[in-house]
């Protein structure tokens, strides 16, 4: 089975000066009930950072001043012919104050306290290379939305 591909975005709110992470819970649709970063898809016309961008104001009420790459994971689910393509980005300065919006309810986490077990279970495979500021690169095959059934991650120089 040949696998077609969608461009998503996730963006991780650090406040490195408290060792915090901003995540949200996310109220409806694909992941309800997971504690996430912001994000989704990447509308036509628009590059991967645009997304990025809009996708945050939208779901967190905040304005990105600097997005940085962190990685890039593909998700492949057993018996769904489409690859999610997720561009993972970091935003350490934004303007505003996190809101609750129709979709995601935000809510500030120690990075020593992340709620792993509320959370998709291949985030605390990739989640420490964030925190390390390293660059990766991985793949998840699922079973369903709670098994992994394989999986790689690795440390990259560059996501290109």
């Amino acid at each position: 089975m040949s696998l077609r591909s969608k461009l998503l975005t996730l963006v991780l709110v650090r406040d490195v000066t408290r060792s915090r992470v901003l995540l949200g819970l996310k109220k409806r649709g694909f992941g309800a009930g997971k504690w996430n970063g912001f994000g989704g898809k990447v509308e036509p016309g628009e590059t991967v950072e645009e997304g990025a961008r809009r996708e945050l104001l939208e779901e967190s009420g905040l304005c990105a001043q600097e997005l940085l790459p962190a990685g890039r994971i593909e998700f492949e689910f057993e018996g769904d012919p489409c690859l999610l393509d997720v561009h993972v980005f970091t935003v350490e300065k934004f303007s505003g104050e996190p809101q609750e919006t129709e979709e995601m309810r935000p809510a500030w986490y120690q990075e020593a306290d992340i709620p792993f077990d509320k959370m998709w279970v291949d985030d605390i495979h990739w989640f420490p290379f964030v925190v390390e500021r390293k660059l990766f690169r991985g793949r998840f095959l699922f079973q369903g939305h709670d098994t992994i059934l394989k999986h790689s991650l690795q440390a990259v120089d560059s996501l290109t």
